[in-house]
């Protein structure tokens, strides 16, 4: 696609990989914008199943471009508030993508990285790889990213994290729930691709819609209306095409259609 970005599809499955491992793939405008750009185009692609999102070097994601800083540092309050608002549109573009999303972290992490990696639905990281969410050590905060690290880590460690920008181990980043699984560089495409797999055994409008019931419930104050929106969610799957396949391939001890032979 570009130098900062490269797009892989191998049948339903896109990887989507950053490229600027000179920089440890770190945040500028214009990885923003075609990282922004090229998600649209899968969401709006049915015949993506999954998206892979991955990253060249050393890096997953150093965060934000030291020169990109600067120049923001020296521009207005006004250009500072676009500017946050387009990496707040990739966050969120990411975070509800309507297709499975997994985060291939094969090393460090940092700001908005760790944004990247907390706005999809299955990360797995090496031992290796360190994490921090350094924003205050320049008396900033994560603050466009932090909806989507608090639902990953909770407030607590949020809390403690995004106030003291310690760095942490990938261990800690399982123990707290940014990462799903730690395996050694040598397995971590085993890995991946296991959960590939798994998704793509899945229905396809399920796994998509899996994202948008738990934000759902996680949102509801109402029990009662929390309890009538998911009765209408199962009972639209259930007499769908899809809902229809699935159980008739139960039923009968067979392969729904989405698996291919």
């Amino acid at each position: 696609m570009s130098e900062r970005l490269q797009l892989h599809r191998d049948g339903p499955v896109v990887r989507l990989r950053m490229t600027r491992a000179e920089v440890h793939n770190a945040f500028d405008a214009g990885l923003i914008a075609e990282l922004t750009a090229a998600l649209d185009a899968i969401a709006a692609d049915a015949a993506v199943r999954v998206l892979v999102l991955e990253a060249d070097g050393a890096s997953f994601s150093a965060g934000a471009d030291l020169n990109w800083m600067r120049g923001m540092a020296a521009a207005s309050e006004a250009e500072n508030y676009q500017d946050s608002l387009a990496l707040a549109r990739l966050m969120r573009t990411l975070d509800e993508l309507p297709k499975p999303t997994i985060a291939r972290v094969q090393g460090a992490a940092f700001g908005g990285g760790v944004g990247l990696i907390a706005c999809c639905d299955i990360a797995i990281g090496v031992p290796e790889a360190k994490f921090g969410l350094t924003e205050s050590k320049l008396g900033l905060l994560p603050a466009v990213i932090s909806p989507y690290v608090i639902a990953a880590i909770g407030t607590r460690n949020a809390r403690r994290y995004f106030a003291t920008a310690e760095i942490f181990s990938a261990e800690e980043a399982q123990r707290i729930g940014l990462l799903h699984d730690v395996v050694n560089a040598t397995t971590l495409d085993t890995a991946v691709q296991r959960q590939i797999d798994l998704l793509l055994k899945a229905g396809p409008i399920a796994s998509s819609l899996a994202k948008t019931l738990v934000r759902d419930v996680a949102a509801h104050a109402d029990g009662a209306k929390h309890d009538a929106d998911n009765a209408a969610l199962i009972a639209r799957l259930r007499v769908s095409p899809e809902g229809q396949e699935g159980l008739g391939a139960f039923l009968d001890k067979r392969k729904p259609n989405w698996i291919a032979e």
